[in-house]
């Protein structure tokens, strides 16, 4: 690709440049995480001032195309997940609607002791043996979210079901109760190091936290689950009317 803009044309240079960068995030040598040449250099190279090239990069910036590391260079964006908070599923079932493929890195469960957050809002006694699954998903490149779900003993599940399924179908088909309301609370934190393992990350980078509280319609609680993902993989989009 070369490298090259217009400088009679009476398109603005920053609207140039801006073209340009987006056809350059499509090449495979920068796309899904490459580093862009440095600034100075492409600059120098166009032809234009750091400013206007600056100008270009904070829309593809603010678009959520590119990513700044101070210190050392501006990425490429890599690939990741839209979803609506408005229109809330189980994973498999919205990524199946997105078109999505993705791979199951691990899908494990096992029962273990109720803690006195979730024994709460199942009301049920703290220690009771429940049902956890771990999920660990992403794209062929690498993982990008792991997810531990628990269960209220009073669904019935067994931990043999076929979890690679959408798992609110199970509940819905196989167990007949329907997840119908959802209480979500999202944060940001810094990577433990038994998350940054899972995720393939470095301790200390961001990490988009998401617990759901999943009722059914008569608001009794079914599920708990906390979901941890690359904070860079994965944006969270909801729509406000007023």
């Amino acid at each position: 690709m070369e490298l090259k803009i217009n400088h009679s044309s009476p398109l603005p240079l920053h609207a140039q440049v801006e073209s340009l960068l987006r056809e350059m995030i499509e090449l495979s040598e920068y796309k899904n995480g490459g580093f862009l040449p440095k600034e100075v250099d492409l600059a120098k190279r166009l032809g234009i001032s750091r400013n206007t090239l600056r100008q270009a990069t904070n829309k593809l910036e603010y678009e959520g195309l590119l990513i700044r590391k101070k210190g050392i260079g501006t990425k490429v964006a890599e690939k990741g997940i839209t979803t609506n908070l408005d229109n809330w599923q189980s994973f498999t079932q919205e990524m199946t609607d997105k078109g999505v493929d993705f791979v199951n890195f691990l899908i494990e469960a096992n029962w273990v002791k109720a803690s006195a957050k979730i024994a709460r809002f199942f009301n049920i006694p703290e220690g009771e043996k429940i049902l956890c699954l771990s999920r660990l998903r992403g794209f062929s490149d690498g993982p990008f979210v792991y997810f531990e779900s628990y269960f209220h003993p009073r669904i019935g599940l067994t931990g043999k079901e076929d979890f690679k399924k959408p798992l609110y179908g199970i509940l819905e088909n196989d167990y007949h109760v329907v997840p119908s309301i959802s209480k979500e609370e999202i944060k940001a934190r810094l990577a433990t190091k038994i998350t940054a393992d899972r995720l393939q990350i470095k301790q200390g980078d961001p990490v988009l936290v998401r617990e759901r509280y999943v009722s059914d319609p008569g608001d009794r609680a079914l599920e708990y689950n906390i979901g941890f993902y690359i904070a860079e993989k994965f944006t969270y989009s909801i729509t406000i009317t007023r």
